[in-house]
């Protein structure tokens, strides 16, 4: 990806340079891993049964493990470690919590983590067309970003986003057992995954809704979790949940930020509840879309 400098009306290439080594693409992962990935460091160099992860970090949206690992060679197979950190991790659940209590301030139930939405990260200046490749799955818990340093002290993370497909991991890896019993444990969620459990009214409501959504600009991404589906910026700033009936939507507001001057949303600060935020929706297909979209917008603008 090529970036530019802009001056008046002239543009100027900005030229990469390499990283040293993979510990210098570690070392400002780590640093700065909550603003690029949302994610809480808990440990560097984690070893557990002969296997050393790079990072171990936990993401509390989700509130389950994630495992990053670094590259600068392109002689990996993405599938193969991945789903062997999946494997350990699901087999010494107990080692994971115990390493995360002893680091961090807060203490993990063991009812807590949710080991289903479980994911592997690669950082890897670039990815060969076979890594790419292996991506390619509906439910592989595997992600891949790869990391640009230029010449004026700027750093690029981009996730390389597969083509949408219906193939599941496990048809073509039937043989291996690791990749049965991580599939059987971890479940990557989608937009089908929440669409399949309402009605044709609220999916069409949830389409027009998403059509609006992603106007707002370039920046909006979705990612479907286990209980709600999360439209981001740089952060979540609307979470949707849908019901047979309705939808339920979350700003990602603090109470008091918000100008509802029809007082649509409810406050639930005070109420434990899924999704970001203190303000609850209740959409239904009547609803107005029109006075919803100037709520989302400005969680918009704040979460972007």
């Amino acid at each position: 990806m090529a970036l530019f400098s802009i001056k008046g009306d002239k543009l100027k290439k900005i030229h990469r340079i390499d990283f040293k080594l993979e510990k210098d693409i570690q070392k400002i992962t780590e640093k700065n891993i909550e603003a690029i990935f949302g994610l809480d460091f808990v440990k560097s160099e984690f070893k557990l049964n002969d296997l050393r992860m790079d990072t171990l970090a936990f993401d509390k949206e989700t509130k389950s493990f994630v495992i990053l690992e670094y590259k600068k060679s392109s002689n990996f197979s993405v599938i193969d470690q991945g789903y062997a950190y999946l494997a350990l991790l699901l087999n010494n659940k107990a080692d994971f919590i115990l390493e995360y209590n002893e680091l961090k301030e807060d203490n993990l139930g063991k009812n807590y983590v949710d080991w289903s939405q479980s994911r592997v990260i690669f950082v890897s200046p670039q990815f060969t067309k076979y890594q790419r490749q292996a991506i390619e799955f509906k439910d592989l818990p595997i992600e891949l970003w790869e990391v640009t340093k230029y010449k004026n002290n700027s750093v690029l993370f981009n996730q390389l986003k597969a083509p949408k497909s219906n193939e599941s991991i496990t048809k073509v890896s039937s043989k291996s057992d690791i990749v049965q019993k991580v599939s059987d444990e971890v479940k990557v969620y989608t937009e089908d995954d929440h669409l399949k459990t309402t009605s044709d009214d609220v999916k069409e409501l949830y389409n027009q809704l998403k059509e609006r959504i992603y106007s707002l600009g370039d920046t909006v991404e979705i990612k479907p979790t286990k209980y709600y589906i999360a439209f981001k910026s740089n952060s979540n700033f609307a979470d949707v949940h849908l019901q047979k009936s309705q939808i339920k939507i979350w700003l990602n507001l603090r109470i008091g930020t918000l100008d509802d001057h029809k007082k649509i949303t409810r406050d639930v600060s005070e109420l434990g509840h899924w999704g970001n935020g203190d303000y609850e929706i209740s959409l239904k297909p009547d609803d107005d879309l029109d006075y919803l979209m100037t709520l989302i917008r400005q969680s918009y603008q704040i979460n972007s």
